[in-house]
């Protein structure tokens, strides 16, 4: 298993084309340099009023394909 950190801050209006899935795939660059893809209906659990905003864990399998997402950090409450 592979484990990948991304840093996210998507807004709310920006998550709704994901969200309503029209949009199938999020791409980001991990902390480590590398672009990643990954399911953007993973990431529905973690939609807050302020959209999706973090520091995310991703494990990928040998073939780097796409097995869990867990959030490590969250914004500070406003």
């Amino acid at each position: 298993m592979q484990r990948v950190k991304v840093r996210l801050n998507i807004s709310p209006e920006r998550f709704q084309g994901y969200y309503q899935g029209v949009v199938e795939h999020i791409v980001a660059t991990a902390a480590d340099g590398r672009i990643v893809r990954f399911p953007a209906r993973v990431l529905r659990p973690f939609l807050s009023y302020q959209g999706v905003q973090g520091i995310f864990e991703i494990t990928c399998d040998a073939n780097m394909k796409f097995q869990s997402i867990r959030q490590i950090t969250s914004p500070p409450s406003r």
